[in-house]
C-alpha cells in the first residue's frame, strides 16, 4: 500500500479467527500496511463492543451482520465490512448502504477446492472408503456392506453452474456421467461440452446424484424439501457444499428414514454457526438434528472444509486484503463482483 493511505485508519477487527486465518493473513499483512486485531469471537450484537478504534471488520460465513449489528457497527465508525468468503447471505446489504458502509467479498478463490471436495464426498459415500479404512485398521478384511456402484453412465444433476458448479461439471464429465444442470444463466461453454440445461423438476426426477452449488437466497432456501424430495428417484444421492439452508434438515431426515435419500453428503449445515470450526469432542451437543444425521450410516458430514486448501486460503487472504486496499485508496474495487455495497 502506498503512502497516500498511511494517514488513514487501516485497522481491522478480524472476527471468528481460526489458527489458519492467522497463518495466511499474517503472511501477507506486511505487503498491505494493514494492522489486524484477531478476535476468536463471532461477530454479533454482543461482540461489537470488542471493536476499539478499528474502522474495518473482517467476517466469515457464520458471523451475524444483520441490520441491528450494522447499526452498531456504524456507531463504532466502521467504514468497511470485508467478507473473506464468497457467500454474503449473512449480511444485510441494504442496511450497509443506508449506513454508508462498504461491503466486499471474495467472489472466487479456488473453485477447484470446493468442486473437488464435492466429488470426494460422492466417491466416499459410493465406495465407502471411510468405512473400509476403519474396518481394515481393526483387522477386518471383509467386503460385506461395502458394495458401491459405477459412476460411469449415471445422471448427475448440478444446481448452480457458477465458478464452482462449472468446475464440478468438468470433473463429473471425466467420469462419463450424463450431466443435467440448472442455473438462471446458461453457460454456453458447458453446453458445448454436453451439459444439458433443464428445469429443476427434471433434475429432481431424473438425477441419480444431485449436487448443490447455488447461493442461498429467498428463492433457494429449503430448495430440498418434502415436495422436491418426493419427485426424486428412490435412493438418490444429495451433496451440499454450498449453504446449509438449501436443505430442509427435518425433511431430509424423514427421506433418509424411508431410503428415498440413499446417500447424503453435507459440508454445510443450517445451524452450523453453533457447531462448526470448534472442538465439541468433550461436549454434549444439544442439536438433535445434527445428531440424528450423524447416526445414519449413509450420511457423510464434514465441517465446512470444502474451501480448506492451501491455494484457496492464499487467494482468500490476498483478495480480502486487496479489496480493503482498493477501498481505502480509491473507494472502489476493479472486480465489480467483489463489491456488494
Amino acid at each position: 500500500m502506498n503512502s497516500t493511505t498511511e494517514t488513514q485508519n487501516n485497522k481491522i477487527a478480524f472476527f471468528s479467527t481460526q489458527s489458519y486465518d492467522k497463518t495466511f493473513f499474517k503472511r501477507y499483512i506486511p505487503d498491505f500496511n494493514i494492522d489486524i486485531t484477531f478476535l476468536e469471537s463471532q461477530l454479533n450484537s454482543k461482540t461489537v463492543n470488542l471493536i476499539k478504534d478499528e474502522t474495518i471488520v473482517c467476517v466469515f460465513v457464520n458471523d451475524i451482520v444483520n441490520a441491528a449489528v450494522i447499526e452498531l457497527l456504524a456507531k463504532k465508525n466502521i467504514k468497511i465490512i470485508a467478507l473473506r468468503c464468497a457467500g454474503f447471505n449473512n449480511v444485510d446489504l441494504e442496511a450497509a448502504k443506508k449506513n454508508n458502509i462498504k461491503v466486499c467479498r471474495v467472489p472466487a478463490y479456488s473453485p477447484h477446492a470446493v468442486a473437488e471436495h464435492a466429488m470426494a464426498m460422492i466417491l466416499t459415500l459410493d465406495r465407502k472408503t471411510h468405512k473400509a479404512y476403519n474396518r481394515v485398521r481393526e483387522q477386518n478384511f471383509s467386503l460385506n456392506g461395502l458394495l458401491g456402484f459405477d459412476l460411469y453412465g449415471k445422471t448427475v444433476g448440478i444446481i448452480g453452474t457458477g465458478n464452482i458448479g462449472k468446475v464440478f461439471a468438468k470433473i463429473v464429465k471425466g467420469f462419463g456421467c450424463k450431466i443435467l444442470a440448472f442455473d438462471v444463466i446458461i453457460d454456453s461453454e458447458l453446453e458445448n461440452e454436453g451439459v444439458v440445461y433443464t428445469a429443476l423438476d427434471t433434475i429432481f426426477k431424473q438425477a441419480d446424484i444431485i449436487s448443490l452449488h447455488c447461493p442461498l437466497n429467498t428463492n433457494t432456501k429449503h430448495l430440498i424439501n418434502k415436495e422436491t424430495l418426493a419427485l426424486m428417484k428412490d435412493s438418490v444421492m444429495i451433496i451440499n457444499t454450498s449453504r446449509g439452508a438449501l436443505i430442509n434438515t427435518s425433511d431430509v431426515i424423514e427421506a433418509l428414514k424411508t431410503i428415498k435419500v440413499g446417500y447424503l453428503g453435507i459440508d454445510v449445515y443450517e445451524q452450523e454457526e453453533k457447531l462448526f470450526f470448534k472442538d465439541h469432542s468433550g461436549d454434549i451437543i444439544q442439536d438433535d438434528e445434527i445428531q440424528r444425521l450423524m447416526s445414519f450410516p449413509n450420511v457423510l458430514v464434514t465441517a465446512h472444509q470444502a474451501f480448506f486448501t492451501n491455494e484457496a486460503l492464499t487467494q482468500i487472504a490476498l483478495t480480502t486484503l486487496g479489496n480493503i486496499e482498493s477501498l481505502l485508496l480509491k473507494d472502489s474495487i476493479d472486480n465489480k463482483l467483489a463489491l456488494l455495497a
